[in-house]
C-alpha cells in the first residue's frame, strides 16, 4: 500500500453523497473486506470497492484464468487466459493500477473448512463472489460464528439474487436455505448473461458500502431477485425468517466449518 496522502478531490463526487459522506469515507477507508470468488462478481466487485477506496481487500480464488471467462469477468485479458494466470494474483495486479491507496491481499487459494476462519480474520465484511451453495454456508457459519456481516450473491442465466446478512440481528442463510437448492444450474450448464453479472455485483457492493461505513441502518431487509431478461424484480421481506431451530444462527452447531453437514 502506498504511503503517500490521499488527494482529497479524489472520492468528491461519492462524498458528496449526503448520507454516505466524508465520515462514511473516512469509515471505508479504515475497512477490510474479504471476498470469495474472483470471477464473474468478484471482478466488477472488487472494481468497484477498490476504486471507491476501500482500506483493505483480501481476494480469494483458487481459479485460473480462461478464455470462456472473459465475456464477464471485468478485469482479465486474452494473454492471461491464454497463460491460465491465477485469478487472485491477476486481479490484483490490474486494481493495483486503479488505486495504489488501497491494500490488496491476493490468496491463490480455495476457502476451506481448514482456513476460512483464518482468512476472515480480522475482516468487517465478508463478500460472496461464489458459484456453489456449499462454500457460501461456509461463509454463513464463519460469519455468524464471528459476527461478521456478509453479502451473499448468486447470478445464473440473466437472473440473480442478493441478501445482506447482519449475524444476530437478521435471519442467516440457512434459515432461508437448509440445505443446498436442488437446482444446480451453473454459467456452464445454464449460461450467464454479463449484464446480468455486473448488476448483481454493483448491488451486491451497495450493501457492502452500507455495512463498511457503518450505516446498518440502510441496509435492504430483502432478499431481492431479479431476472433481466424477463424483466421482472422482486422484493422478499426476510426480515421475520429467523428460525430458533436454524441448525447456524438458531443452535449455533456450524455444520459447514466442522465438515458434518446434513
Amino acid at each position: 500500500m502506498s504511503t503517500r496522502l490521499i488527494d482529497p478531490s479524489r472520492y468528491i463526487r461519492q462524498t458528496a453523497f449526503v448520507p454516505f459522506g466524508s465520515e462514511g469515507q473516512r469509515a471505508l477507508q479504515g475497512a477490510k473486506a474479504l471476498l470469495v470468488g474472483v470471477g464473474g462478481l468478484g471482478t466488477w466487485a472488487a472494481d468497484l470497492l477498490v476504486r471507491s477506496g476501500i482500506g483493505t481487500l483480501r481476494l480469494v480464488d483458487s481459479d485460473r484464468i480462461e478464455l470462456a471467462n472473459l465475456h464477464r469477468q471485468g478485469l482479465f485479458t486474452e494473454g492471461m487466459a491464454l497463460m491460465r494466470m491465477p485469478k487472485a494474483s491477476m486481479a490484483a495486479d490490474r486494481l493495483e493500477a486503479h488505486n495504489s491507496n488501497v491494500t490488496l491481499e491476493p490468496l491463490d487459494v480455495r476457502a476451506t473448512r481448514e482456513n476460512i476462519e483464518q482468512l476472515a480474520a480480522g475482516m468487517h465484511c465478508l463478500l460472496d463472489g461464489t458459484d456453489n451453495f456449499p462454500t457460501r454456508f461456509l461463509l454463513n457459519d464463519v460469519a455468524v460464528k464471528h459476527n461478521i456481516p456478509w453479502v451473499f450473491a448468486g447470478v445464473v442465466r440473466a437472473e440473480g439474487q442478493i441478501l445482506a446478512i447482519l449475524p444476530g440481528r437478521t435471519p442467516c442463510l440457512r434459515c432461508l436455505y437448509d440445505s443446498p437448492p436442488e437446482s444446480s444450474d451453473t454459467a456452464a450448464t445454464a449460461g450467464v448473461l454479463p449484464p446480468a453479472v455486473a448488476t448483481i455485483a454493483s448491488l451486491l457492493c451497495m450493501e457492502a458500502f452500507k455495512i463498511l461505513c457503518g450505516r446498518l441502518d440502510a441496509v435492504s431487509p430483502h432478499l431481492l431477485k431479479l431476472d433481466l431478461w424477463g424483466n421482472t424484480i422482486q422484493r422478499l421481506d426476510v426480515s421475520a425468517a429467523r428460525r430458533p431451530d436454524c441448525p447456524c444462527c438458531g443452535q449455533r452447531r456450524f455444520e459447514y466449518l466442522q465438515g458434518s453437514p446434513q
